[in-house]
């Protein structure tokens, strides 16, 4: 009898550290959003999303605001359509713009809104239309080499 119970406090702790685990894995994978704050939809067009990815954040002053919630090409702008889901605590001017961000040179990647001046806030289902795309390091690489290759040699 004393040993049947000894077994079933060992595997209650044992699915318990199994479950642990599983919650820390997924918060680090940015997999699990636990956010109970309502939210307002808001949409962005942009011509490189880079590597952002769905449930990538929001940030504004380096603080979480809101999350993506989808990104679709838009085949008659040939742009990128992001959808955000912002916390309805943080509300942001009209003329805010976005900016495609990257956390630490080779970090995850996050939009940051950069707040305006306009006296009217954003609503739900607005469009923001001043974008910054994604800064694609192959393509500065890339711009880098053309330019070298196209200086004039210089005579010693």
């Amino acid at each position: 009898m004393q040993r049947s119970k000894n077994d079933l406090w060992v595997g209650l702790f044992v699915l318990i550290g199994a479950a642990a685990i599983l919650f820390l894995a997924l918060q680090a994978a940015n997999l699990l959003n636990l956010n109970f704050q309502s939210t307002y939809q808001v949409e962005a067009r942009f011509d490189n999303v880079g590597g952002l990815k769905p449930k990538a954040a929001v940030r504004s002053g380096g603080v979480v605001v809101g999350r993506v919630e989808s990104i679709r090409f838009d085949d008659k702008t040939f742009q990128a359509r992001v959808v955000m889901a912002l916390e309805t605590r943080y509300a942001f001017p009209k003329d805010s713009s976005l900016k495609i961000l990257t956390a630490g040179l080779l970090g995850e990647q996050y939009i940051g809104i950069e707040a305006g001046s306009d006296a009217a806030n954003l609503a739900p289902g607005d469009k923001i239309t001043a974008t910054q795309s994604a800064v694609v390091l192959e393509n500065l690489i890339s711009q880098f080499l053309y330019s070298k290759a196209a200086e004039p040699a210089k005579d010693k």
